[in-house]
């Protein structure tokens, strides 16, 4: 073993000494003195211990400025949750509230969800109808400065608590996209971020569009509130739900969207070191979707929550999962309070598909890989029609706005388009079969 540091300060020699009893009460006594190689797994690594006070005792003899113990420890906690995964992570009492106040549904904010990949700030995906989404920043854009803080040693939680703040407040953030050298700068105007996650509409009549944007505990009740006012005249022919840039949300809400369209089997399950970490969800008869064709559309900003429902539609065969690959967020986290008024974000299991796929990491994979664009009509000075004969008779029936405008929208989408257009090519085989 490594001997102590023999000449150590007493804030070094108190940390020690709360820290060696519970080594002592950790194993039997026997084990303490065998090399690290033969300890058993649950010992506390004594040698690391004294490697960790030693560093503890140099910061606060040798660093530049004067750092008090409280900082160092916390700082400890923070790089022992950071470097476990991207999402797990110590917050301190600020940080801890403004997480609960984001998952009550408002906040101050420009709307954005981030993740941490390789070490980088990264958007997996801005909200819809946010100063984010406004503004044109996109999934997997990398933040590289936050009112010209660098992000690459900046923390997850400290980078979220800097984007929020005062509504009417300026943020200024620089990014960088994949395939382009030169930084964006964006200048963004805070906002109270509420999160309605639902919205329909019908697109043609028959075809309904469901846009869930994100998962919250009443997401469900409103989805299943949508589908029921656009069946309320006639039934529907097709549906095109949209989780593109979706970045996820309650599990427990995502699993009641999925029931909302099948009416047995396994939704999702979950797998971790404790028991009550271990959870399944399955579908209950009540489905008010029925047997509608459903088109589910993703994108790489689909993630965690949206790729569950996407997956256990893709694993039960019950729509066509259409656009680009998801984000590959797999993993579940709990919020654990603390005795402080603090709290732990700790990834605590993988969550798995109905066939027992892991997402993490790994995404959904469409069954028809469609790109975002845009629709471009082409002009045909040869095309000529009865409406371009002159004094030709008009038809005596209104124009339709609403399906001018859902037009406009389908052009503007090239995703969407495809999927109304393969929702009218299965109703046209199904026809052909009875």
């Amino acid at each position: 073993m490594t001997p102590f540091v023999t000449d150590v300060s007493a804030p070094a020699k108190r940390f020690l000494a709360a820290l060696l009893p519970l080594a002592f009460l950790s194993a039997p006594l026997p084990l303490l003195a065998q090399p690290a190689s033969q300890a058993s797994a649950d010992d506390l690594p004594l040698e690391e211990i004294q490697t960790f006070a030693e560093v503890f005792e140099r910061i606060k003899r040798g660093y530049v400025e004067e750092v008090d113990d409280r900082t160092l420890l916390r700082n400890a906690m923070r790089g022992m949750l950071s470097e476990l995964d991207p999402h797990s992570a110590y917050l301190d009492e600020e940080e801890y509230q403004s997480l609960r106040e984001s998952t009550q549904g408002e906040f101050g904010g420009i709307g954005i969800e981030v993740g941490m990949e390789n070490g980088q700030l990264m958007v997996v995906t801005p909200i819809d109808d946010t100063p984010a989404s406004r503004a044109g920043l996109l999934s997997r854009d990398i933040i590289i400065a936050i009112d010209g803080t660098p992000t690459d040693s900046m923390s997850l939680q400290e980078a979220v608590t800097m984007m929020r703040g005062e509504p009417g407040s300026e943020l200024r953030i620089s990014v960088l996209r994949t395939g382009e050298e030169t930084p964006r700068t964006f200048t963004l105007t805070r906002e109270v971020i509420r999160s309605e996650s639902v919205k329909h509409e019908l697109l043609e009549p028959g075809y309904g569009y469901l846009r869930i944007s994100q998962f919250q505990s009443r997401t469900p009740e409103q989805a299943r509130q949508a589908i029921e006012r656009m069946q309320r005249d006639t039934p529907l022919e097709g549906l095109i739900l949209d989780l593109r840039n979706n970045p996820g949300g309650v599990l427990q809400a995502a699993a009641g969207v999925a029931d909302l369209f099948l009416d047995s089997g396994l939704i999702v399950y979950t797998e971790g070191r404790l028991a009550d970490t271990a959870m399944s969800f399955s579908a209950s008869t009540d489905t008010p979707a029925g047997d509608v064709p459903l088109v589910v559309l993703i994108n790489s900003g689909s993630a965690s929550a949206a790729e569950i429902v996407a997956g256990a539609l893709q694993d039960q065969r019950r729509g066509v999962i259409m656009g680009t690959d998801s984000f590959g967020k797999g993993s579940v986290q709990q919020i654990m309070p603390l005795g402080n008024g603090e709290g732990l974000k700790l990834t605590t299991a993988l969550y798995y598909t109905p066939n027992g796929r892991s997402i993490q990491a790994q995404g959904i994979e469409p069954d028809v890989e469609v790109v975002r664009g845009r629709l471009e009509l082409a002009e045909s000075r040869l095309e000529l029609r009865e409406s371009d004969l002159d004094g030709h008779l008009n038809a005596q029936q209104p124009t339709n706005q609403a399906r001018q405008s859902a037009s406009e929208r389908l052009r503007d989408d090239y995703q969407m388009s495809e999927a109304l257009n393969l929702l009218k090519a299965l109703n046209v085989v199904d026809r052909r079969r009875r």
